[in-house]
């Protein structure tokens, strides 16, 4: 957005002597200085996710992500994943404090150098990183690149006053809803803007750790330094060692499921000897959980290698199910089942506290067409269980497009009904339930003071129990 000019904004003239006082000459061959290869690296990922839409896990995998990722170091990879967080949690408030730094827009086409200043800005205004170190090499990155070389001066200008103003800045943006304009539009719609308001703020808090215990969550939440939340589940402090270091890993004595997650599978009631069929099974943490109820399972999932990874998690807890490699669309059971889960895939809106970039990556679109999905595969699942049994639906979307959508349209057919979930069985988290007896958590429930994080993934479920006839 342009702004007049004031005694503080740098004219052009300035901005050109500002990039010869941070050391590179204008056209002059970038050196690479420490750090310059992760920011590089940072804007290029960055890059990937905002203009073509690849999610940010596989390019941070650490042996078959970026190759510009792979190369750096593990300090280095620990800080493009911190920038790439921060830029990908609070983009919007980023580009509107850049915007009210810039006498006119940046020209058209011009994505490496918002990619660029986007990077930089992350680390000025959200990260604990020296200023000048993040201004001094974005304009090395800028005269780096062809692209952007004629853009150095305006980069130096542009982040020196973003360093000189960034808390007046940060004031200035902080009422600029922290995610996609057309997202946080759906959730006004949905849930009302105060509601709206607390989930775009809740979901830039990172997730915590939860824990599923096999048994006395009282007992681990005291071992491990944790406290025992409504839904059963144990949630570590503040944390930052490793996973398999902490007591109770190699015994197979819990595993990390976010405390929403683990609520589907709670849904069903007893399910001692029943035999009951999980039907978007990997990575496995619902399935467990209807292990431990006491039901035989059979684990369906379309990827050999997820299913893989769904035998391994079990082998670790010491438990066993029938494990299938099969599309669940065209599933087909021998017989019918007691019971069934189906965890749809979905955007997965309800995860951005863990996954900021899903935002980012998926569009209207996509929530149309995985709601299309949805409702095909609920209408199948159906058809694999008794007359009169139970399933129950779940995805982890915000959207109810993904949801209450879904599950009205099939429950108009009349084949199945819904089986309320009722509040006062879940003491702590009645605010979940809606008025038909859903369950609907978002990551602006459950507050928690310090040490604790608060909040939940953005999770939907229902209990639909099909038609007797």
């Amino acid at each position: 957005m342009p702004e007049k000019r004031n005694d503080s904004q740098p004219k052009r003239a300035r901005t050109h002597k500002a990039s010869h006082n941070s050391g590179t000459l204008p056209g002059a061959a970038a050196v690479a200085k420490p750090g310059l290869k992760s920011r590089q690296a940072a804007a290029k990922i960055l890059a990937a996710v905002i203009d073509r839409k690849t999610p940010l896990d596989g390019m941070l995998d650490q042996e078959h992500g970026n190759p510009v990722y792979r190369e750096l170091s593990d300090a280095d990879r620990a800080l493009v994943r911190a920038i790439l967080n921060s830029a990908l949690r609070h983009l919007p408030r980023i580009r509107a404090a850049i915007d009210s730094l810039l006498q006119t827009p940046l020209p058209e086409g011009a994505r490496a150098l918002d990619h660029v200043l986007t990077v930089a800005a992350a680390q000025i205004l959200y990260l604990d990183i020296p200023d000048h170190s993040a201004v001094d090499l974005a304009v090395e990155q800028a005269q780096s690149d062809p692209r952007n070389r004629r853009f150095a001066s305006l980069v130096n200008a542009v982040l020196r006053r973003l360093s000189r103003e960034k808390e007046a800045i940060l004031e200035k943006v902080r009422t600029v809803p922290a995610m996609p304009a057309w997202f946080y539009d759906r959730l006004v719609v949905h849930y009302g803007r105060a509601q709206a308001e607390r989930i775009s703020e809740a979901q830039l808090v990172p997730a915590a750790i939860d824990l599923t215990v096999k048994s006395d969550p009282a007992f681990w939440a005291e071992r491990l330094g944790g406290t025992v939340l409504p839904t059963g589940s144990v949630r570590l402090g503040a944390f930052s060692g490793s996973i398999p270091s902490l007591p109770g890993f190699s015994e197979g004595a819990w595993w990390v499921q976010d405390a929403a997650a683990c609520i589907p599978a709670r849904l069903f009631g007893n399910l001692a000897g029943k035999a009951v069929v999980d039907l978007c099974a990997a990575p496995g943490g619902k399935t467990a959980q209807l292990l431990l109820a006491g039901a035989k399972v059979t684990a369906l999932d379309q990827s050999a290698s997820r299913l893989r990874r769904l035998k391994s998690n079990l082998e670790r807890l010491g438990l066993e199910a029938e494990m299938k490699e099969a599309d669940m669309a065209e599933f087909e059971a021998d017989e019918l089942f007691d019971a069934a889960l189906l965890d749809a895939p979905c955007s997965s809106t309800g995860t951005t506290r863990r996954h900021p970039d899903v935002l980012w990556t998926k569009g209207p679109d996509d929530i149309d067409k995985l709601a299309r999905l949805q409702e095909r595969l609920l209408r199948h699942a159906l058809t694999l269980v008794k007359p009169g049994s139970i399933l129950v639906f779940s995805n982890c979307s915000l959207d109810p497009r993904e949801g209450e959508e879904v599950v009205a349209r099939v429950l108009a057919d009349g084949e199945c009904e819904r089986v309320p979930v009722v509040a006062a069985d879940w003491p702590g988290l009645e605010e979940a339930i809606t008025e038909h007896g859903e369950f609907r958590t978002t990551p602006a429930m459950l507050p928690m003071a310090p040490p604790f994080s608060g909040g939940l993934d953005g999770f939907y479920a229902a209990v639909l129990r099909r038609a007797r006839n």
